[in-house]
């Protein structure tokens, strides 16, 4: 008599069982291991972090490339950790342990204050919280606004508030900069500007105004492309910006921590003018030289005065930026944070489906929490994540990819169980099983293929979204694209993108190869 059972169920029932649970062992020690790092990383290395635009790329590389010859390990940089919350946020934590920041967003944005405060002001509202200022660097780096020559002379406008008296011009405003303290809300009331600005990200901005999709941008007043692209920097008549100088926002463990590096980075104190800073923006934007190139040449003294040396040769062509050195550090971390998170996804998801299969209310409330993450914007959630557990980095985001990942594989669990035919329920139930060895023998067997879809949707969607996950340090791809955004570089936006869209597609094609095996062994 033949058996009711498919030939999958009767060769090896649980061997896949087995190896998912080896697999998510595996994962779970990968995740510890991460941790550990971690944690260790503050006692021997000094971390340094940036906000997510030129200069603060090429401030922090220089502050690396000086306190290198005096650390115990090579200083970690965080490039590109997004804006002034996150940035502060990892200070504070412990994540970094020192960033280039401003006066004026010190005082006015981080300590609320309602007006400018001195160096000790600040040092002393900064001090409970383990945290101080110090080595102004010798520059004032201010917000501005501006807008192409020939439409302000057409207009007439030369000041800010002769913008307030044009309510029909349109401003694209980087996201920062609307929600600001010291931002548009501020300057609109001291200027009565009544323009409804529209975000625009600040590497875009200058794209925008060329292009005339946009009238106004704000800028930082040493950025190199004012000068290239002939825009008039509208006065502040008003004086509603306060001076932005550049400084050291600084954990106060670090000069007992890193004392042969803190005194060589206190010999920065004045060392960069706003020209010499102009130079250094304008190779990297204009000459496409790299960060790392661009603080070396300074230090050694080839920039001075506003004279860039040559542009960097192996930073121009596109295929030296998706060949560059770091292609293989990245592709490690895109490939770790997409089949950890996915891997921990799977470890939870498909026994939680299995649990709740039985409950079809539970199986909705359960179904329907995971399909409401799936709602919320990665850079929100990777931002709560960051606030709830006070680190940025690999952790929050591999968190946050991994409840990205829940969704499909649970309902795909769910609908896998859901295909099983009563008949071999029963089939089950007439040969003594229990409930438990009929899920373990029969249902889960026959689902399988249905699950490694649902794995196989979730990889896909990881590879994409670990993307995101550089805006807070942890890497991968997203760091390319990250910097091409600052920059406002295609070749480096495409270099960062073409890896994940190759990695997407070879996903794709291993899971193709195991479901082929598959049906070749039901077959």
């Amino acid at each position: 008599m033949q058996s009711p059972l498919p030939p999958l169920v009767d060769a090896h029932p649980a061997r896949w069982l087995r190896r998912l649970l080896a697999s998510g062992i595996a994962f779970a020690l990968l995740i510890g291991s991460t941790i550990t790092l971690a944690a260790n990383a503050p006692n021997d290395t000094l971390r340094i972090g940036s906000k997510r635009f030129t200069e603060s790329y090429i401030l922090a590389q220089v502050l690396a490339q000086t306190a290198a010859a005096h650390t115990p390990t090579p200083p970690s940089v965080l490039q590109g950790l997004g804006n002034t919350a996150i940035v502060y946020e990892a200070l504070r934590s412990g994540s970094i342990d020192l960033y280039p920041e401003y006066v004026g967003t010190i005082s006015l944005e981080i300590l609320k204050s309602p007006a400018p405060m001195t160096l000790e002001a600040m040092n002393a509202a900064l001090a409970p919280l383990g945290l101080g200022v110090a080595v102004p660097l010798g520059f004032n780096d201010g917000y501005a606004l501006a807008m192409r020559e020939d439409n302000a002379q057409r207009l007439g406008i030369k000041s800010l508030s002769d913008l307030a008296k044009h309510a029909e011009l349109k401003l694209g405003l980087s996201n920062e900069f609307i929600g600001r303290a010291d931002g548009w809300r501020g300057l609109a009331q001291r200027y009565g500007a009544t323009q409804v600005p529209t975000a625009l990200d600040h590497g875009l901005a200058y794209d925008a105004i060329a292009q005339k999709q946009v009238d106004v941008i704000d800028i930082y007043t040493t950025d190199a492309k004012i000068k290239h692209l002939g825009l008039r920097v509208l006065a502040d008549d008003k004086a509603y910006f306060p001076r932005y100088d550049a400084v050291l926002l600084y954990r106060l463990d670090v000069p007992t921590r890193f004392p042969q590096a803190w005194a060589a980075l206190q010999k920065l104190g004045g060392s960069i003018d706003e020209n010499a800073m102009i130079a250094m923006n304008a190779r990297a934007e204009l000459q496409g030289v790299a960060f790392d190139v661009i603080a070396r040449d300074h230090l050694a003294g080839k920039a001075a005065g506003g004279t860039a040396a040559a542009a960097d040769p192996a930073q121009r062509g596109f295929w030296a930026k998706l060949f560059g050195p770091d292609l293989a550090r990245l592709t490690r971390q895109h490939l770790a944070l997409t089949f950890i998170s996915v891997g921990l996804a799977a470890l939870i998801g498909i026994p939680l489906a299995v649990l709740v299969f039985p409950h079809p209310r539970l199986r909705a409330v359960v179904l329907g929490a995971t399909g409401l993450l799936q709602t919320v914007p990665s850079l929100a959630l990777l931002a709560m994540l960051i606030s709830l557990m006070g680190v940025i980095g690999t952790v929050p985001a591999l968190i946050a990819l991994m409840l990205y990942s829940l969704l499909p594989i649970m309902r795909n669990t769910v609908a896998g169980l859901g295909e099983v035919s009563s008949g071999l329920r029963l089939a089950g139930e007439a040969l003594g099983m229990t409930a438990g060895q009929r899920m373990r023998l029969i249902e889960l067997p026959l689902a399988l293929p249905t699950i490694i879809a649902g794995v196989r949707t979730a990889t896909s969607i990881a590879i994409g979204t670990a993307t995101i996950a550089a805006f807070i340090g942890a890497g991968g791809y997203g760091e390319r694209i990250v910097t091409g955004l600052a920059l406002n570089d295609g070749q480096l936006l495409l270099a960062g993108a073409l890896p994940a869209t190759l990695l997407a597609l070879l996903s794709e094609a291993l899971f193709e190869a195991v479901e082929y095996g598959m049906r070749r062994r039901r077959a």
